[in-house]
Order: structure tokens, then C-alpha cells, then sequence
């Protein structure tokens, strides 16, 4: 646990840094290409949720963060080791729990952070795999760090839940 702000601390910053620089970098009409028909830096604004879905809920979407958020927050600072694996071994059995709770943690403060300043969010990666794949790969819809973070928060909390020790059900005799 005490490695989680190591994880949200860092992950927040470099979403900040990033989106700085794409706003001040990138003109909204001028895309910079970084491998030609792959991979671009953009400054797309998204007032949305994924994939643009939503659009123009701003404060809908401030609500639900907020309370991702505290969510996160409580879970993360309420979880208490035991004191045994605690001090054995700083990879416990819940960290996958606890990193999927920082990363979850970064990228909600990072897109918040921008619906709050904003009224949006900034994405900036965009990627296209190409016309032959499906039509919703091409391009995929720009995303950013904040993004990416909520993403793989998603996926190590699915790792979490497979290696979770599961108690058999208490029998009465």
C-alpha cells in the first residue's frame, strides 16, 4: 500500500506534462505525424467518455469521477496487510488489487483534473491501424496517459480477481 502513491503520483504528473505540451505544441488542425498511417499526436478535445460517447455530460462526468475517486481512495487507504506479509514481502497477494487502485487513481485525477479546468478532456495519441481492418480501428479514437492508466487499472484488477484466494462457503454442521 505504501507503494501506491509512488505508482498515482508520477503516472499523474506525466499526464499533466503531456497534455501541457500538447496544448501548447500541437495546433488542433495540424496533427503530427510520428509513423506515417499509424501513429499521430493530435489535440483532440473530448467532452465524452470513451471513444467520444456521451459528448457534452461534463458535469455528469465530474460527478462520476468524484466518486471514483473517493472510491479508489477508500479502498486504497482503508486496506490493511497483515502485519506478517506486510513487512515479509512487498509484492503481497493484494498487490495487484493495489496497483490496479493507483493507476485507476492517476488516470481519473488526470481526465478530472481537465474536465475541472477545461470542461474537457484532452487526447492526444491516436493511432490507425489501417483500411484493412474493422471500421472501428481506423482510426481508433485518441486517447492519453489518463486514459491508458484507467485501461490497465481495468486489466490487473482482472488479474486480481483470477489470483484472489476464493474461501469455500462455511458449512453448518
Amino acid at each position: 500500500m505504501k507503494y501506491v502513491f509512488l505508482i498515482s503520483l508520477p503516472l499523474y504528473v506525466l499526464d499533466r506534462l503531456t497534455k501541457y505540451w500538447v496544448m501548447h505544441s500541437i495546433d488542433p488542425d495540424q496533427p503530427r505525424v510520428v509513423i506515417a498511417n499509424f501513429f499521430h499526436i493530435v489535440n483532440i478535445t473530448n467532452t465524452g467518455a470513451a471513444f467520444g460517447s456521451f459528448k457534452n455530460n461534463n458535469a455528469f462526468f465530474i460527478a462520476i469521477s468524484c466518486v471514483a475517486l473517493l472510491f479508489a481512495l477508500v479502498l486504497l487507504l482503508g486496506h490493511r496487510h497483515s502485519q506478517s506479509e506486510s513487512k515479509s514481502l512487498w509484492w503481497s497477494r493484494d498487490m495487484w488489487r493495489d496497483l490496479s487502485l493507483a493507476l485507476l487513481v492517476a488516470g481519473v485525477l488526470g481526465n478530472l483534473t481537465d474536465r475541472l479546468l477545461f470542461g474537457h478532456v484532452i487526447d492526444f495519441l491516436l493511432f490507425d491501424f489501417g483500411p484493412h481492418v474493422p471500421s472501428f480501428l481506423h482510426p481508433w479514437p485518441a486517447f492519453n496517459v489518463a486514459d491508458s492508466c484507467i485501461c490497465m487499472a481495468v486489466g490487473f484488477f482482472i488479474i486480481h480477481s483470477f489470483r484472489a484466494d476464493k474461501k469455500a462457503p462455511a458449512t453448518t454442521v
